[in-house]
């Protein structure tokens, strides 16, 4: 089953790009098609620690792809139908025959949308669609480069565009049920004598430069898996962001991530490799322990959809605007209409309509600006 829709159907705007490597990006575009916006921060729930045996040998936190879509099904709703390695020519042919929005992995280096065209090798997702005026390309993925920026975005190309392109990865995926699960709980799982191997190596690593060199993506792939972490627990808690602690220790990480990569630029130059990249890897992957050990309190329980109504539809009808977007959360006091006296008057017919009265110790400003915030009262 291909996925469904128009490529310009496919959302972009709710996924947080800057969070996630470049096989989430993509997957996450779907998983908020298929079940809604913020289902791809799930990627976020679990934080462990893994390592894979990299080409040249050294360990790699980027996981292979069949890892990344072990959990499509538990994480984000989406099952994979079919995969399958193939020519370009024949992942055309298919989809002018059957249509449809594939996801496809392939060789960044033969992606011209990517500053990565011609500079890099590793594998890069992105969403394909035959359409009129050419290949319809869709792909979510943020990041800075040595060549530029990687930014969110559409582009239609013509077949000689993806003519580089050897081979890729064509994979169906599609919805795993009506109903996504409940939110996950937040998890850390480290296996300390795996982290204390992967430090190792590098440690120990003769060929300085390569070993700096894939620090340099490596500490990169750890900071953003924290920081979608973070992201998720603050989801999870119903926070609009992260604890002092969460971005205190995220701040840390960059600074990782900062001081391998002017390590890198001076061993690539025949400078001396400034000391302790290894040591402050390691220390900031000790307070991982300190900072998501304990998961955050579950999140309020969300009000039932029939009270959301009838709050909307009566301050709607108080303020005189349309209740829908009072249900998407905008503030009572964003409409020229609000006053003192209209939110006395909502709360009154609400009272009414309720046949009780509100707990007057929770009639504080706070509390008294959003649909959910009188719901959470009117309980």
């Amino acid at each position: 089953m291909a996925v469904t829709g128009e490529p310009e159907h496919l959302g972009l705007d709710s996924v947080h790009s800057g969070l996630l490597d470049c096989i989430q990006a993509n997957l996450a575009v779907l998983a908020d098609h298929h079940h809604g916006p913020g289902t791809h921060l799930r990627l976020g729930a679990p934080l462990t620690f893994g390592s894979w045996e990299g080409a040249d040998g050294l360990p790699t936190v980027d996981p292979p792809l069949v890892q990344q879509l072990h959990r499509a099904p538990e994480l984000l709703g989406l099952t994979v139908v079919r995969q399958e390695r193939m020519a370009v020519g024949d992942l055309l042919a298919r989809l002018r025959a059957d249509g449809g929005v594939r996801y496809v992995v392939a060789d960044a280096f033969a992606l011209p949308w990517l500053p990565y065209h011609g500079q890099a090798h590793m594998e890069h997702s992105f969403l394909l669609a035959a359409a009129p005026g050419g290949w319809h390309i869709t792909d979510a993925y943020r990041s800075e480069t040595h060549w530029g920026p990687a930014a969110p975005g559409r582009w239609v190309l013509p077949e000689a565009d993806l003519a580089a392109v050897e081979e890729a990865d064509i994979v169906e995926l599609a919805p795993a049920g009506s109903r996504m699960a409940p939110a996950p709980t937040p998890t850390l799982s480290v296996d300390d004598a795996a982290v204390a191997a992967y430090l190792g190596a590098y440690d120990a690593c003769p060929h300085r430069a390569q070993a700096v060199e894939r620090l340099t993506a490596e500490t990169w792939l750890l900071s953003r898996a924290r920081k979608l972490h973070a992201r998720y627990r603050a989801h999870f808690a119903g926070r609009a962001e992260e604890t002092e602690a969460e971005r205190e220790h995220l701040r840390a990480w960059d600074k990782v991530v900062e001081q391998t990569y002017v390590a890198h630029r001076r061993v690539s130059r025949g400078r001396a490799e400034p000391p302790g990249i290894v040591d402050r890897l390691r220390d900031v992957l000790a307070a991982d322990r300190t900072v998501f050990g304990a998961p955050p309190a579950a999140a309020p329980t969300a009000p039932d959809d029939a009270l959301r109504h009838r709050v909307a539809a009566l301050a709607g009808d108080v303020l005189g605007v349309d209740g829908a977007a009072l249900l998407d959360g905008a503030p009572f006091d964003a409409f020229a209409s609000f006053s003192s006296f209209r939110l006395i008057e909502i709360i009154e017919r609400l009272e009414d309509d309720l046949g009780r009265e509100l707990d007057a110790d929770a009639l504080v400003p706070e509390n008294l600006r959003r649909v959910d915030d009188l719901c959470r009262i009117a309980r």
